[in-house]
């Protein structure tokens, strides 16, 4: 027990939080029963349940549960929570089978109209302190933190291996270094909160709003003396005041909840033997039957049977029969939760080498080896900022060699070692190799000489949808659980040690372990690769993309911060026109940025004339989707989707880039993730390239402030025309637009022709814009309803055009239906390149999960096959590449960026549009379109 004793003693559980986590911890070995259920979130939901119940003694227990539908939060902000994925549909269906369990064990079932669980969770704890409860709150999730006292604290559950931890007052100034709980509203108001999309001030992490707090105590207290901050940092605070407290309101826990507490409902009691068994019975959950009911079968819990369960076990009966009948201490839990291996001393061989003989000769143990493994320890994660602190080899399952780094000793070792790792005859082994490769570059050895073989880019083409780090690794495929970091370093927040701060001597275990677990991850791993045909997309494509990356990651590119003073400046008074006018077609003073304000002013007030009625929790709803609807009733509403349009412009972009300038370049350097989408996209964060806008003016301003790194050079931009279309019309053999592409035709404008039965020098703009979004909109499963909200035409007539769409065009149609056949048959999709990415819903009984299961099956073999093409362009580039001045430095959705010396531009854009034009043949052209400029904007 790690709560302590008490005579009341109140659990609540936040459901969903124990529900997705007991769901993805069996995520490799998913519970499957013989009707075909998913039963992993049931039964690891209830396990954690009884767990809890035998070991920290309860005497009153509820679990709370988010309410379906929109909250509070998505009212007050309409992109609330927006960046998180579907659920799962497995969850979905474990959900009534939880409250079955838990209606059978009589353990209440709560959940609060228009308000998370959070809120009911934080409402009734502090109603039960009140009644004299210690109160425990079953979560993980950090804003409860907000909520701890002396008798409400957070039992947060273990994970991983690690032991679950109970949090109270000082615990969490020990986490955050804050004086007062509460301070954790101001906290995230401050930061954001990223797993719940709430925005905070951009540029303002945890660290530097810890600092805010310790020195002002408050967010009013910050903006009283914004004056003394200094920089950009003083204008980031100083433009964001309305963001930063509209995100304080998002993270702050309601606790006015108009809900009717039971407190002696909550007191737990014997199971519903009659409601229970059947439950069990049904989900195949016989050992755990036996365990809480005994021996009672399915019969004989029949109504009016007399199943005599155990009684309710008091907080002074830890050792009464009844106790251990119902919650026995040995949980059936996967092997992956609680039988993992860990370090064994005795079992490993770990070395620390700091004498240069060693050095030399472990140099030449690894040379004769030809293959090994390789990591770094760094002073911090920012792999263009950490300084190298050791470096640890692995040639041999269960044996490790770690070589410790300090800036004085550095240049020796790196004439020691630089000839192993730049040798090209040797393979080096990985796990995050981009990092690795990036950080001995900084420190002048080039990883990318050698071969190279990443764990974890060998996962991600495996399973692209799972959890890729070397923790989750070992654990599903060796039984394995790693040293965690907090063991050298202490926890997270201020108090955190450096690695660099550590001895030697300290460090070997852990760094020895992460090449010694890496090396036996590939060992799995790349036989694995030719098993399931993935061998040549990881060797030709993937791992030498990586060094790819890695360079255009090291060169950066420039920003014209001055540009972006300047338009900030701009957007700043456009703003303020706007709110001025808002104001006057408003007649009445009001907060545009508060939605509950501006839905009375819009609906009440001004009474605009809109279908619309008030949420439960009594606002009107003012996203996006709505008031574009309404934009023609009022001027009113136009001008507030510009001024939302602009600020978030302003407040994500323009004010952020600058504070990504590396201190040292002068560039900016952004991060290309490789394995993220299973499509097999690239995408891109600090900054997130794929999103900057470009569709409005104002979008493109942003792309002006990216220029060459000197006055010599130019940008060059590469871009593939139309190339899903293209790959569309080769991969289905549609004749009709495999001629159009060949003879160079406008595609869009034969395709117009053909549907509109027109010459194609009749066709009109609007008919070649309406076949334009059915070229694009019927090749990812778009239908009648979405066409004609997406032309602003009728259901009927957006019916007709696909209909004379697919007459015209059979081969791509049938293209469709054999993806969704050979995907579901398969269970996943491919690629040109054979790259897989798994559909498991494709057979789900919910149709719309499975409809966009059904979508994934043709979206994929399209937009993962250009992603193949640009990655194999890319590589193409870059080789030609070497020994150019010029240098690849930006890849967006289907476009690459050069910053070219200007004596070398005519070469760079004949090697572009040849190196993309020839990246994988199909019987289409590929067509490449290039320019230069000053900006980025001027390339386009």
């Amino acid at each position: 027990m790690i709560t302590p004793h008490s005579e009341k003693k109140l659990f609540l559980v936040d459901a969903y939080a124990l529900i997705f986590r007991a769901y993805y911890a069996f995520i490799k070995n998913p519970r499957i029963n013989t009707k075909g259920m998913n039963t992993s979130a049931v039964f690891g939901f209830t396990n954690a349940l009884l767990e809890v119940i035998r070991s920290e003694q309860p005497t009153h227990l509820a679990v709370v549960f988010d309410p379906p539908g929109p909250t509070l939060r998505n009212e007050q902000f309409e992109d609330y929570k927006a960046n998180r994925d579907e659920t799962p549909e497995d969850i979905k269906l474990s959900v009534p089978w939880i409250v079955k369990i838990l209606e059978g064990m009589r353990i209440p079932v709560l959940q609060a109209p228009g308000f998370e669980a959070d809120d009911l969770i934080g409402c009734l704890a502090k109603r039960a302190e009140k009644e004299g409860f210690d109160v425990f709150m079953m979560t993980p999730d950090k804003d409860f933190a907000q909520l701890v006292t002396d008798k409400i604290r957070m039992f947060r559950p273990g994970r991983g291996g690690n032991p679950a931890s109970v949090w109270g007052p000082e615990e969490v100034r020990e986490r955050y270094g804050l004086e007062d709980p509460k301070q954790v509203i101001d906290l995230l108001g401050l930061m954001g909160d990223s797993a719940d999309n709430i925005p905070g001030v951009p540029g303002v992490g945890e660290k530097t709003a810890i600092k805010f707090l310790q020195a002002y105590g408050s967010m009013e207290g910050l903006y009283e003396h914004v004056h003394e901050l200094k920089g950009k940092m003083k204008e980031k605070v100083e433009a964001n005041r309305e963001l930063a407290f509209l995100s304080r309101e998002l993270a702050t826990i309601v606790l006015d909840i108009d809900f009717d507490e039971d407190f002696p409902a909550m007191a737990l009691e014997p199971a519903n033997v009659e409601m229970l068994a059947p439950v069990l019975e049904e989900l195949e959950f016989r050992t755990l039957s036996r365990r809480i009911l005994g021996d009672v079968s399915p019969s004989a819990a029949a109504p009016g049977a007399s199943a005599n369960p155990a009684p309710r076990p008091t907080s002074n009966s830890q050792d009464s029969e009844g106790q251990l009948s119902m919650f026995d201490a040995a949980m059936d839990v996967a092997p992956a939760i609680s039988t993992l291996a860990a370090l064994d001393a005795d079992k490993v061989k770990y070395d620390l080498v700091d004498a240069a003989a060693g050095m030399k000769a472990l140099v030449k143990t690894l040379t004769q080896t030809k293959r090994f493994a390789f990591d770094t320890e760094t002073s911090g994660l920012n792999a263009m900022e950490a300084s190298l602190v050791g470096m640890s080899f692995s040639a041999e399952a269960h044996t490790g060699s770690y070589v410790p780094v300090s800036p004085d000793t550095w240049p020796a070792i790196r004439d020691i070692f630089k000839p192993l790792l730049e040798d090209p005859k040797l393979t080096i082994v990985g796990q995050n190799l981009k990092y690795d490769g990036k950080i001995m570059a900084r420190h002048g050895v080039d990883l990318s000489q050698a071969n190279l073989e990443d764990t974890m880019v060998a996962h991600y083409l495996l399973e692209p949808d799972q959890p890729h780090g070397m923790d989750a690794l070992a654990q599903a495929f060796l039984d394995y659980q790693c040293i965690p970091i907090t063991d050298l370093l202490g926890k997270k927040g201020k108090n955190q040690k450096s690695m660099a701060d550590i001895p030697p001597a300290e460090v070997v275990n852990y760094a020895c372990e992460d090449a010694d677990i890496t090396l036996q991850l590939a060992d799995v791993l790349i036989p694995k690769l030719k098993e399931e045909g993935l061998t040549a997309l990881f060797r030709d494509v993937e791992m030498p993309l990586l060094s790819v990356l890695m360079n255009m990651e090291l060169e950066g590119v420039a920003l014209d911060t001055a540009h972006l003073a300047q338009f900030s400046d701009t957007l700043a008074q456009e703003l303020d026109a706007l709110l001025q006018s808002i104001q006057g077609h408003a007649g009445v003073p009001f907060n545009v940025d508060s939605p509950k304000q501006l839905g009375d002013v819009l609906f009440e007030h001004l009474e605009i004339p809109a279908k619309v009625k008030k949420t439960k929790t009594g606002q009107y709803p003012t996203s996006e989707a709505v008031l574009s609807k309404l934009k023609d009733k009022h001027p009113i509403v136009g001008e507030v989707l510009e001024y939302r349009k602009l600020k978030k412009l302003r407040s994500t972009y323009v004010e952020p880039l600058p504070s990504l300038l590396h201190p040292e370049t002068g560039r900016v350097h952004t991060t290309y993730m490789q394995v993220v989408a299973a499509t097999g996209r690239l995408s891109s964060k600090d900054p997130n390239l794929q999103n900057i806008p470009i569709r409005t003016a104002q979008g493109r301003e942003i792309r002006k402030a990216f220029v060459p790194r000197s006055a010599n050079h130019v940008l060059v931009a590469a871009d593939y025309s139309q190339v899903e279309l293209r790959i569309a019309a080769a991969m289905s053999q549609e004749e009709g637009l495999i001629e159009a592409f060949q003879k160079g035709e406008d595609i869009h404008a034969a395709t117009a022709a053909k549907v509109f039965g027109v010459p194609l020098d009749d066709v009109s703009r609007e008919q070649r814009s309406q076949a334009k979004a059915v070229n694009f909109g019927i090749l990812y499963g778009q239908g009648a309803f979405g066409l004609a909200e997406n032309l602003g035409i009728s259901r009927k007539e957006a019916k007709a055009i696909i209909e004379a769409y697919h007459s015209q065009f059979s081969g791509l149609e049938a293209f469709t239906q054999t993806c969704v056949a050979q995907a579901r048959e398969a269970g996943y999709a491919t690629t040109l390149l054979g790259r897989r990415r798994p559909l498991p819903d494709i057979h789900s009984n919910n149709a719309v999960v499975r409809a966009f299961a059904e979508r994934n099956a043709v979206n994929t073999p399209i937009q993962g096959s250009a992603a193949d093409i640009i990655k194999v362009a890319m590589i193409e580039v870059a080789g030609e590449m070497k020994g150019m001045e010029s240098k690849l430095i930006m890849q967006v959705h289907d476009e690459l960026v050069v910053d070219a010396v200007e004596s070398e531009l005519d070469d760079v854009k004949a090697l572009l549009v040849r190196c993309m034009e020839r990246a994988v043949k199909l019987s289409v052209p590929l067509d490449v379109e290039v320019s230069h400029g000053q900006t980025w904007l001027e390339a386009h």
